[in-house]
């Protein structure tokens, strides 16, 4: 066991050495077998992610077709038809809320969807940095612990750390983080679903310039409530707080177009002009929303495909503008989970196929040259079962395409076939 600090530094390091002797080829083997098992699982998931995407994709996709196909663009936002009653839905205004969300322990209010309070604590954090090595027979793993304070949204456990004593943090925080979301929240005539609601999450950071400190144990930093004597030089165990807001709402004259907030805030920028104000209110608080109409609210819309519409961008959009971001979203997630499946399925031939290593282990020229070849046939293999699942995913979609990609799922198997033919000749 060794340990250092640098006198210079806040930061704090120690070293740990520990050793064990060299496993034999019964316990490496042992080890290869748990792990082959895992490979199995992962290798078996990796279907079932592929398989699955595809039909999602595809339904999802028909969806989107399906509702671009029969939504209906409102002429008014403040006027309710019954002849829309049940359709799909597009409409574009802005927010509204029926009342101010408040956080009176920090005498803040604001006319918003959401009000967020974050809570950051001044703690130890502990990082690790390992590396193994053989000597005199025996694996030994030096592991270097280095320590350093931060401020951290989640209590960090110093129970856990190598050393705890000289890095102990609070069990829990003395003022917790919260998020307030307005109850009823309209655009024009029309409530908005929660679903909808949820997705009101374009967050930005409050400034708290305006505010005097709300406590005489609370300091006012920028944009920070500090419960600290000294919030330049926190010490561990002091928290601060920060405010974030989504989806302002109302309208206010002062305020030309920006949205309405809190009395506090508008005594605060009404000495502002109006080229002054919109640099802090960058983001508009109109939003497009696609969606069923029942009554006088939005809800999910079924299609016939089994999936659901429940659409809502901020900005002003038009209909083809909507559906086009859903449909580049839906082709990122599918690439997205393509790549997970394929190396879902890597990872799980590769160590299926570790056992082979594990055999020549003792014989270095030999294990390398393995190594070398189980990759290589892993990617093959992966690649190859990957398409072939994707094909059979569309099979009951596009069976054209489905044929092709079948056809294409032989090349990798080819092309590495074709390469060891010569090699075995020679």
């Amino acid at each position: 066991f060794q340990q250092f600090s640098d006198p210079g530094s806040s930061r704090k390091e120690h070293v740990k050495v520990t050793s064990e002797p060299k496993p034999g080829f019964l316990e490496r083997l042992s080890e290869t077998s748990g792990g082959m098992l895992i490979g199995l699982v992962t290798f078996l998931l990796a279907f079932y992610v592929l398989f699955t995407n595809e039909g999602r994709a595809l339904r999802t996709a028909k969806s989107l077709d399906e509702g671009l196909s029969l939504v209906v663009p409102l002429d008014s936002i403040h006027s309710i038809s019954q002849q829309n009653e049940g359709r799909l839905v597009h409409l574009a205004g802005a927010l509204s809320t029926s009342k101010p969300l408040f956080d009176p322990s920090y005498g803040l209010s604001i006319q918003a969807v959401k009000l967020k309070r974050n809570v950051e604590m001044y703690q130890w954090v502990e990082y690790e940095d390992s590396k193994e090595y053989e000597e005199d027979g025996e694996i030994k793993k030096e592991t270097k612990y280095s320590y350093n304070t931060e401020w951290k949204s989640e209590v960090v456990n110093s129970r856990n750390f190598d050393r705890e004593i000289g890095h102990k943090n609070p069990s829990a925080m003395a003022v917790e983080s919260f998020t307030a979301v307005s109850p009823n929240v309209q655009v024009g005539s029309f409530v908005l679903s929660k679903g909808l609601v949820d997705k009101i999450d374009d967050f930005k950071q409050l400034s708290l310039a305006h505010l005097e400190d709300p406590h005489a144990d609370v300091t006012r930093r920028e944009d920070y409530f500090y419960h600290s004597d000294n919030p330049r030089r926190p010490e561990v165990g002091d928290l601060r707080v920060s405010f974030f807001y989504a989806g302002l709402s109302g309208d206010d004259p002062h305020l030309g177009s920006a949205d309405r907030v809190s009395l506090q805030l508008f005594l605060y920028f009404a000495t502002l002009s109006n080229s002054e104000t919109s640099k802090y209110f960058s983001l508009s608080s109109k939003v497009t929303v696609v969606a069923r109409q029942r009554g006088d609210q939005l809800v999910p819309y079924h299609t016939k495909s089994g999936d659901v519409l429940e659409i809502l961008y901020p900005g002003d959009l038009s209909v083809e503008e909507v559906f086009q971001k859903e449909q580049e979203g839906n082709t990122m997630k599918t690439w997205a989970l393509r790549a997970a499946g394929w190396l879902s399925m890597f990872v799980g031939i590769s160590l299926m196929t570790r056992i082979f290593h594990t055999l020549v282990d003792w014989f270095p020229v030999v294990r390398d040259l393995v190594d070398v070849g189980l990759k290589v046939f892993a990617v093959c293999v992966a690649s190859s079962l990957s398409l072939l699942t994707i094909s059979v995913g569309w099979l009951f979609y596009r069976p054209l395409w489905a044929l092709l990609l079948m056809l294409l799922s032989a090349v990798p198997i080819l092309v590495a076939r074709s390469r060891v033919l010569p090699k075995k000749q020679q």
